[in-house]
Order: structure tokens, then C-alpha cells, then sequence
């Protein structure tokens, strides 16, 4: 008589379980995919506000001379 009751149907726990584990995996995932869509909007945001709205033109002035190199002279004897 001791151990012969039938054990209780938890089948449906276990569905509602896994049901409520992928339900939040999804939710998780779907967050993760609006943050990176965020992230990217808001990089070619800064990248537009970085460059500059007028562009300028580049100085009209004179290059530098630059130095020849330095040899050492040699003496004939």
C-alpha cells in the first residue's frame, strides 16, 4: 500500500513554465534589438552633427620652406 498512489499530472506547469521562459527570452531579445537600433540612430546623429555645415575652404597660404638636409662637407687634402 505504501508508494502505489499515481503521482500528480504536472504537465501543464511544465508547458506554463516553459511558455513563461520564452516569452521572457523573447522580450529580452526584442529589447536588446530596439537598443542597438537606438544606439545606431544615434551615432549617425553625432557623426552629422560632427562634420561641419559650411565646408571651409582651405588657407591660401604659402607652403614652408623646408630645411635641406645637413651633409658633412669633406676636405680634399
Amino acid at each position: 500500500m505504501l508508494f502505489q498512489e499515481i503521482t500528480a499530472n504536472t504537465n501543464n506547469y511544465m508547458v506554463a513554465g516553459y511558455a513563461v521562459a520564452f516569452i521572457v527570452m523573447a522580450l529580452y531579445v526584442a529589447s536588446l534589438y530596439v537598443r542597438t537600433r537606438n544606439l545606431n540612430r544615434d551615432l549617425t546623429t553625432l557623426d552629422e552633427m560632427d562634420k561641419p555645415s559650411v565646408p571651409e575652404k582651405p588657407s591660401q597660404s604659402k607652403p614652408k620652406k623646408t630645411a635641406k638636409p645637413v651633409t658633412k662637407k669633406v676636405r680634399k687634402k
